[in-house]
């Protein structure tokens, strides 16, 4: 093994004189090489799917000694793809991986960061690569906490703008950070570049659907890191002085409002301030006849949003129209529909006294949701208050039973619902049939028997 990795580390530094030079974006298509590097390619990329650090030395050498040819042809693949620059870094960083020489580790990390410079010149996107760079320079030896890793990140921002990717947010705050406290990055270079950093978060966390919570969550870590010297970096005075002239300039654009109060006072600035009080009024008061205004563009274009704020105002005739509208326009799937006909059996349940139409209604609640005891304990709930309505005294503690049947049904497969099924059960019990009245009737304890009325479940007979 340590001969393979002899072998390895020469052939290497043969790339580094050689293949690690070329800045050119050659292509195999105007190459006379083209078969060789083309089979080269064909040959190493199979090795690409899987984990390169689980390959044994001879398979990783094939990988390695193909890659290094179809690059040193040809640097830009067919010209439509970056992969000998992706799969060059990748197969350096499994090298460096296992390399335990300090000296040769720099070398290869050099010839990753190289690859990067290559790729940017043939393939352009130079702000999501530069991010990607300033990632790894963070992470690998030599690079790490310096000058070079921090600048490489500030670039991806300026290059990449609100596109920059979050990864970079741990690594920029931990440099910023160091270079900050070890005199390395003067106090007003620290803000600038903090300011250009929070900008593009808060514009992902409002406006990136699939990713803002990731610039959320590396918007809080990357400020983490500034905790132990926040008071000397910023200051109430410096916010104000830098954010209220956009204010002025845009009194009454919401966005911008937003962004210099919410800045303002998470800075320290008291609530008390004039600037900040007149911001806070003003946010308040658009953002209430905004939100307002969507309120009501959400109610009208979506019933079943509308259907669940029409309950909570009482209005249950209409509710019921709106929630049957969202059925019939198939807003919802799943449990979020299973959600829609219960609190549609709900309302006919509490409400309207439409018993069968609920039952119905929490049956296809019950079935869209796996385990959920909740539908049962409503069917429960509609049988003990039609017991009275069922007919004789007999046939009203039959109605008992059957919802003390789905009372117990209900707990046995949703432990959420226990304490009210208990409940319910407990309330019902001294309510069961009198094994007097079963004796008269000719009725025995574990025989089956049907409700009357509406009902008309089959119940097991079990006597008080």
């Amino acid at each position: 093994m340590k001969v393979l990795r002899n072998f390895l580390m020469l052939a290497l530094l043969t790339g580094l004189s050689t293949s690690g030079l070329q800045a050119q974006c050659q292509t195999w298509n105007d190459s006379d090489k083209k078969d060789q590097a083309e089979n080269a390619h064909v040959v190493y990329r199979p090795f690409m799917k899987g984990d390169l650090a689980k390959l044994d030395g001879e398979n990783f050498q094939i990988a390695f000694d193909n890659w290094k040819t179809a690059y040193e042809i040809a640097p830009a693949a067919d010209g439509q793809r970056p992969s000998h620059y992706v799969d060059g870094r990748k197969l350096l960083k499994a090298m460096m991986a296992k390399e335990t020489d300090a000296a040769k580790k720099k070398e290869l990390a050099d010839w990753v960061m190289r690859l990067y410079d290559e790729q940017i010149q043939c393939y352009k996107n130079e702000g999501y690569l530069l991010g990607r760079k300033g990632f790894d320079m963070f992470y690998t030896p030599g690079y790490g906490y310096s000058k070079s890793t921090l600048e490489t990140l500030v670039s991806s921002m300026e290059k990449a703008g609100n596109a920059t990717e979050y990864i970079i947010y741990d690594p920029l705050g931990q440099v910023m950070k160091y270079l900050y406290t070890s005199k390395q990055l003067p106090k007003a270079d620290f803000l600038k570049i903090h300011e250009q950093a929070i900008k593009i978060a808060d514009h992902n966390v409002e406006n990136n659907t699939k990713y803002g919570e990731y610039y959320k969550s590396s918007k809080a870590i990357f400020e983490n890191h500034f905790k132990e010297i926040e008071n000397e970096i910023f200051d109430c005075a410096y916010f104000k002085e830098k954010l209220m002239p956009s204010y002025r300039e845009n009194p009454e654009d919401l966005e911008v409002i937003k962004y210099v109060y919410v800045t303002l006072r998470d800075r320290g600035c008291d609530e008390s301030d004039a600037d900040v009080a007149e911001l806070k009024g003003k946010y308040e008061t658009l953002a209430a006849e905004i939100n307002a205004q969507l309120e009501i563009e959400r109610r009208k274009n979506s019933p079943c949003y509308d259907a669940t704020q029409l309950q909570k105002e009482g209005k249950y005739e209409e509710a019921m129209t709106r929630y049957k509208e969202c059925v019939d326009a198939g807003e919802q799937e799943g449990e979020a529909l299973a959600s829609v006909y219960y609190s549609m059996a709900f309302i006919q349940t509490w409400e309207l006294g439409q018993y069968q139409a609920a039952r119905a209604n929490a049956r296809k609640a019950a079935s869209l949701k796996d385990g959920w005891g909740k539908p049962y304990i409503l069917i429960g709930d509609m049988y003990s208050k039609t017991t009275r309505s069922c007919g004789d005294d007999w046939a009203s503690r039959l109605a008992v039973l059957a919802a003390i049947e789905k009372y117990a049904y209900a707990k046995s497969i949703d432990s959420d619902v226990t304490d009210d099924a208990n409940k319910r059960i407990g309330n019902l019990s001294g309510a069961r049939p009198d094994g007097q009245e079963g004796f008269m009737r000719g009725v025995k304890a574990g025989q089956k028997a049907t409700v009357p009325c509406w009902i008309g479940e089959t119940v097991t007979i079990r006597f008080k």
